[in-house]
């Protein structure tokens, strides 16, 4: 079963992720992701990620992923990595609509795009990897930087507290706070103004902006990859992983 949708909004594509309530991110949703990512690139103008009203993505399927061996689970994080790094690449206008928590691994993804609409309510953001023994993947930990700045940024990596609506918008994480039933058209408004404009333009500003991070995770992904994969494997990280888990 497919756990990425794919709705089409005009010459915007939503991509809606579909995997239960929690929408935890598995090694078939990121395939699933990655093949539709790559689908659209010719097809469309622009791309809304969107999850579910509880949840746009609760994080990484922890009870899957901890019964993976270490090359396992190195393929997957390689994947997941990889397909981030897709999205945040893209050519075309993103934008990220956020009804649920997107908690650890959903505020990765939500990050990888050009905009970010939250919900208001009790909708928790950030990134808790320092809570279960891991560090935060160091293409997340960029991507954060620049759109939060580096105060904001070391304060969120380094507690590892999740944040609502209101502190997300004042520290930049999300663009805009607005009601649940006005998040996705929001998105898709702002999507199909920025993709009315001259697509070449548009490509070649996105790139300046994007470039630096992408060269960073080029020249160093890898060592900083197995450097996560260390910890993850590390028996207290295994133990504080195990007790997360109980959570799914």
């Amino acid at each position: 079963m497919e756990k990425v949708k794919i709705e089409e909004h005009g010459n915007v594509a939503l991509l809606r992720l579909d995997n239960k309530v929690s929408n935890a991110i598995s090694a078939t949703l990121v395939e699933n992701l990655s093949d539709v990512v790559n689908r659209i690139k010719g097809n469309c103008r622009g791309l809304v990620l969107a999850g579910g009203e509880k949840f746009f993505s609760m994080g990484f399927n922890l009870p899957e992923l901890l019964k993976l061996n270490r090359s396992g689970m190195t393929e997957f994080f390689y994947r997941f990595n990889q397909v981030v790094l897709d999205i945040f690449t893209l050519s075309m206008p993103t934008a990220c609509a956020i009804t649920g928590h997107a908690i650890a691994g959903g505020t990765i993804l939500a990050s990888s795009c050009d905009y970010r609409f939250l919900a208001s309510g009790r909708k928790l953001m950030g990134l808790n990897e320092i809570k279960i023994g891991v560090p935060v993947p160091y293409l997340s930990d960029l991507m954060l930087r620049q759109i939060a700045g580096d105060r904001a940024a070391t304060a969120m990596v380094y507690r590892g507290e999740f944040i609502e609506p209101l502190q997300a918008e004042k520290i930049g994480l999300v663009d805009e706070v607005v009601s649940c039933d006005q998040v996705e058209n929001r998105a898709l408004q702002k999507i199909s103004q920025i993709s009315a404009l001259p697509p070449d333009a548009f490509a070649a500003i996105k790139a300046n902006r994007v470039e630096s991070i992408r060269l960073a995770y080029e020249k160093n992904g890898k060592v900083k990859n197995e450097i996560f994969l260390e910890c993850w494997f590390s028996k207290s990280a295994q133990e504080l992983l195990s007790k997360a888990a109980e959570k799914f």
